[in-house]
Parts: structure tokens; sequence; C-alpha cells
């Protein structure tokens, strides 16, 4: 199987994990073009396959997370290709449509509306920025194809009644905000600066860390955004540390996160640093970051911690095989929270649920499942489409260039 999406070097990957996965299915776009590379050849008819369309940056300024995605995904359907999943009378195949975004929200909705028209995928997937996810949000809504958002930001599956197809992978804001108020607390740090994303996922961050930092009785000393993906977080930095805090917290996504740090460390700045979900990527600790991100705290899904390798659990074991592949294709895993993976498994287990493909009928079953996924427990119901549950959530620290889980 061949594929001419540019930019990442998973892709050139993709052809040897294709050649022993045997029922792999996976059709790709370059650049983000749709309608070139074609539907890869199956036995399979199409009609009996499930049809994923999935939109991600794979180059760009969200790449630092779209290619991590990108290679999850790849993982998980080789896994549900091996015997396919039971939909009514039929044993389908998952095939997913893929598509390059680059980081443009309206490449994504061109993308998405190609998907959900002329490809007569089943559900959407993708969208590892709040930008992109929102582009993707307007179709899923018009086309009403179920859509599940990999991106942060709490206004992704919010106003619910304008969202009624749309659900989010990712921890809520205030969930993580909360968990990241008691640790500075605990720390009995007094004064917080916050560096928040530009955007949406900044949006979610500032409001979230106001409140659950006047719960925790700290004292919010400046609310700083930082500039766009790619611009010097210089003055931003020197903003925050005019303001004396004991602590920084910086709300953002990768390659910012780091960035955002390193600036702060520039500025003489050495007191401790909290970060969001959203910070952790593989290029978080690459190179001259591990330095930069020694002793950094982050709120993450527990997906993160080697612990768990230790449970038997079959969500445990199953994590545990995701690893090793993970490994075994790339070289190492410095950790991240697999959203893509459990989004196509959801999507599979509510079509399985159903004995449908019918979009509306995954969507009625999609939002009440409550399962434990590869990144986390998700409970979605019909009030709430957010479905990362908040006990999932750990802090970790970096230590030694690596993560290691402090509760």
């Amino acid at each position: 199987m061949a594929t001419s999406a540019t930019g990442s070097s998973a892709l050139t990957r993709r052809g040897l994990l294709a050649a022993t996965a045997g029922t792999f299915l996976l059709s790709a776009c370059g650049r983000g073009e749709a309608g070139q590379g074609g539907p890869v050849r199956t036995s399979v008819p199409s009609g009996q396959e499930l049809r994923i369309g999935v939109s991600l940056e794979l180059t760009g300024p969200g790449a630092a997370l779209g290619v991590l995605q990108q290679r999850a995904l790849e993982i998980t359907l080789e896994s549900l290709n091996a015997k396919g999943v039971p939909v009514g009378n039929l044993r389908r195949a998952v095939r997913v449509e893929l598509r390059d975004n680059t980081g443009d929200p309206a490449l994504a909705a061109r993308q998405a509306t190609e998907l959900a028209q002329d490809a007569g995928v089943h559900a959407l997937v993708g969208g590892t920025m709040a930008e992109t996810s929102m582009a993707l949000v307007g179709v899923a809504q018009q086309e009403r194809v179920p859509f599940l958002s990999l991106a942060f930001g709490d206004g992704i599956v919010l106003p619910l009644a304008q969202r009624t197809y749309v659900y989010k992978m990712t921890p809520d804001a205030g969930d993580m905000a909360r968990r990241l108020a008691r640790l500075v607390a605990s720390q009995r740090l007094s004064r917080v600066a916050l560096l928040a994303a530009d955007g949406l996922h900044g949006d979610s961050g500032v409001r979230a860390m106001t409140g659950a930092l006047r719960t925790a009785r700290v004292t919010l000393a400046s609310a700083t955004r930082l500039p766009r993906t790619g611009e010097d977080p210089r003055r931003a930095a020197r903003a925050a540390t005019g303001s004396r805090p004991d602590a920084v917290v910086v709300w953002a996504t990768a390659p910012d996160s780091a960035a955002a740090v390193g600036a702060l460390r520039r500025a003489g700045y050495d007191g401790p640093v909290f970060l969001d979900a959203g910070a952790v990527a593989e290029q978080t600790l690459e190179g001259e970051n591990a330095a930069v991100m020694e002793g950094a705290y982050a709120v993450h899904p527990t997906s993160l911690g080697g612990a768990m390798l230790a449970n038997t659990t079959m969500s445990a074991l199953d994590r545990k095989e995701f690893i090793y592949r993970y490994v075994q294709l790339h070289g190492g895993f410095n950790g991240f929270a697999p959203y893509a993976s459990d989004a196509v498994q959801l999507i599979a287990d509510a079509a399985r649920l159903a004995t449908s493909v019918d979009r509306g009928r995954i969507r009625a079953f999609l939002q009440n499942q409550v399962t434990e996924g590869m990144a986390g427990m998700y409970s979605f119901t019909p009030i709430r489409h957010g479905g990362m549950d908040q006990g999932s959530l750990g802090i970790y620290t970096v230590s030694a260039g690596a993560w290691a889980r402090v509760s």
C-alpha cells in the first residue's frame, strides 16, 4: 500500500505496517488535498466496511501532536482488522480515509465535507488543534455525522444543544485546572502567573485556572497570552516573570509548551512550572528541551505512566501491547495519550452495539458509552459529550528526561 501525504516520518513506516497487518486498511491523501490517492483495494466489498474519515495535522503547526495520533491510529487499526468488527450479521473491516489538514481550519472543513458527502464515511475523527476541530464541528452538525475531536478546548462540545453530533476525547479544562491548583496549593505556593495559548484552548485554560486558583486560595498574579505557534514567546515570558510569581502555569499544547518554558528560563525564572495535558508530546522532551523541562509538572491521563504496565486488567494489557508495538515501529515511546486509538475503538464499539453503521444509530450509542480506553476512562452521556473521566488524570513530573508519576 502506498500513500503520498508528505511531511511525516511515520508515513514512511506505514508500508511496513500494512505489509504485516494483512487486512489493515488506510487511505491517505497528500498535503491535505482531498481526492488524491484513492481508496485501498481489499477483498472486503466497500459496502461491508466501517468507514471513518480522519483529518489530522500531519504537517504544519499541529504536527507535534497530529503525527503521534496518526501512529496510534495505525496500531489500533492493525488490531481491529485482524478479526474485523461484528456489526449485525456481518464482520466489517475498518477503513480510514486519512487527510492532512496542515493546521488549516478552512482546509479541514473542506476535507470533512468531502469525506461526509463523497466518501460516505460513517464517522469523523481528528483535529488535534482546537481551531481545526471547530471547523470539523460545523460540518459534523450540518451533515449529521458523529465527530470525535482530539483537541483541547471545552467550547468544542459546548453549548450541547449546538453540538449534538460532537464528542471530545481530551480532558475538560476544569478537571485539569483543579488538579493543578491543588498541587500548587499543596506546595505552599501563593502567587501564580498564567501563560495561556492563543485561541480556544487558551480561553478555556484562563477561565478554568482563574476559578480553580480562587477555590484553592492561591493568587493569580497575572494572566498573559502566548503568541501563535511558531512566534517568539519571549515577550509573554517577560510579562509573566514581571509579576514575581512563585509558580507559573503554562496552558498550551506542544510545541508551544516547551518553547514557553524555555523562554521563562531564559528570562531568569527558575521556579516551578505546571503544564496542562496538551504539553505532553514526544517533541516536548527531545534534544535541548529535556534540560529545560526538567522538574516541570503536568496533569495528564494515566496512560503516560509506566506504572500502569504492572496492572493485569484487560485495558492495562492492551495498553502494554500498544506501547510494545509503538516501540517496535518507532524506536521509543516518550508518552502521550493515544486519543485517536480510543476514538476509533469507540466508533467500532458503537457500531457493534447499534448492529448498524447508520450515522444516527452510531451517535445514539456513542452518547451512552462508559469504557476504559488506552488513554483513560470515558463516560459519554446524553448531557455530557466531553468524555474523559476526571479520575483518569494523574500528576507527572519530568525526572532525568522522562515523565514520572507523582500522584
